[in-house]
């Protein structure tokens, strides 16, 4: 393997070098008078190669392969499958690919368990350094690797069922295991509340400015994204029959959170009819006022879509005033859906109100929470405190019984 100009010397060591955009280890050994290298994730592993590797047992990694680099699964999974995906939906996976650009130079029969196994210690040490957790990253710093993971897990999956690669990936199973989840854990997940209870969601609609209060009445009520709730059309609104579609969605660019387009569909691309009840008619009727002609939205800046940024800007003043203890735009989708399961009694109030297609999903949007601990805990010992109360007037009696019986005896 021979040395790119991106590897640099050391410090301290002899023959080991680090790559200055990957930051792998590239070591050199010579035995007999014959140049052996490798290259590694960590400077542990490097070092222990060179101290034990006697020229016998060569690296699977310079062997010849017949299989495609990661890099060119990537690639072509880019050019075959992206078109078909949402612009939201390939910033994430592009953001999430960088640290596995520490094995795209890879054959994916040489990506194993093993060699997964070192990409996530090497992950978990670099997120787990001090320089790393005073970074001023907050709550929002690493928590573990199970994007990335399954990032690894999808692009494995589109090879195993791509055409392209179909001969050559016929024989090779997932290299990513259960526990490398395990593994990949950095620290816990801050303790984030998701459902926003009904008092605290009016509370946090007071501190709200008129457009952005709307669009939050709007979102919760019809328990909806807020791509779609900013996106809503007035030729998907039927005021006289209480009708309105969810269809069309904003996408904003999520590194500048700046409107891009409108994109025809909601996530699972399918539209989504709610009636039209008195609380949402008197939200749309506050916004008919502001309609400009030749324009189709119903949430607007003198004409122009709402930014994402913006959004979360006037959110999180809102939240803050408020004192509501939750932050984010997705938890009025959430409260929406609890409240549905609270007073619709199930699960399918929750998808009649979302619109999930998956159980799954919606038993986690309306999963029970701290405060539904809280109550039915207090009911439970309300009716052990009553139980204890009859069972001790019953003991009362018998022993006053008791004690008549002895006293005629005497």
């Amino acid at each position: 393997m021979s040395r790119s100009k991106n590897y640099k010397k050391l410090k301290g060591t002899k023959g080991i070098y680090q790559n200055e955009i990957t930051h792998k280890y590239l070591v050199e050994k010579r035995i007999s008078g014959k140049l052996h290298t490798s290259t590694f994730l960590s400077l542990f592993e490097a070092k222990n190669w060179q101290k034990k590797f006697d020229g016998t047992n060569v690296k699977e990694e310079n062997q010849i392969s017949q299989c495609s680099t990661l890099k060119e699964v990537w690639e072509s999974m880019q050019r075959n499958h992206f078109p078909i995906l949402a612009t939201t939906t390939k910033g994430i996976w592009h953001r999430r690919y960088k640290l596995l650009q520490t094995l795209e130079h890879l054959p994916m029969d040489q990506i194993t368990p093993s060699k997964i196994s070192e990409w996530v210690i090497y992950w978990v040490t670099h997120f787990s350094t001090e320089d790393y957790q005073s970074s001023g990253r907050g709550k929002s710093g690493r928590c573990n690797l199970n994007n990335e993971l399954n990032l690894f897990v999808t692009i494995f999956n589109w090879y195993k069922q791509s055409e392209l690669f179909e001969k050559e990936a016929l024989h090779l199973t997932c290299p990513v295991k259960q526990k490398h989840k395990k593994m990949g854990f950095v620290k816990p997940l801050p303790d984030k509340r998701k459902q926003i209870e009904l008092k605290d969601a009016f509370m946090f609609f007071e501190f709200l400015q008129p457009l952005y209060r709307d669009l939050a009445k709007m979102q919760f009520y019809t328990a909806g994204r807020i791509g779609e709730v900013s996106g809503l059309q007035w030729k998907n609104i039927d005021l006289k029959n209480r009708r309105l579609l969810i269809k069309e969605t904003c996408v904003w660019d999520m590194t500048l959170k700046t409107f891009i387009e409108l994109k025809a569909f909601p996530k699972n691309r399918e539209p989504r009819a709610v009636f039209i009840t008195d609380e949402i008619l008197e939200v749309l009727l506050r916004r008919q006022s502001f309609k400009i002609p030749g324009n189709d939205y119903v949430f607007h800046v003198e004409g122009a879509p709402l930014n994402y940024g913006t959004i979360q800007i006037n959110y999180r003043a809102a939240q803050r005033k408020s004192g509501v203890p939750y932050t984010g735009t997705h938890i009025l989708r959430h409260g929406m859906a609890k409240l549905a399961r609270q007073v619709g009694g199930g699960l399918d109030a929750v998808i009649a109100m979302t619109g999930h297609k998956d159980l799954k999903l919606a038993d986690h949007y309306s999963k029970t929470t701290e405060d539904d601990q809280k109550h039915f805990s207090e009911l439970i010992m309300k009716h052990i405190r009553k139980k204890l109360h009859d069972d001790s007037e019953v003991l009362t009696d018998f022993e006053n019984v008791v004690s008549l019986k002895r006293a005629k005896a005497n």
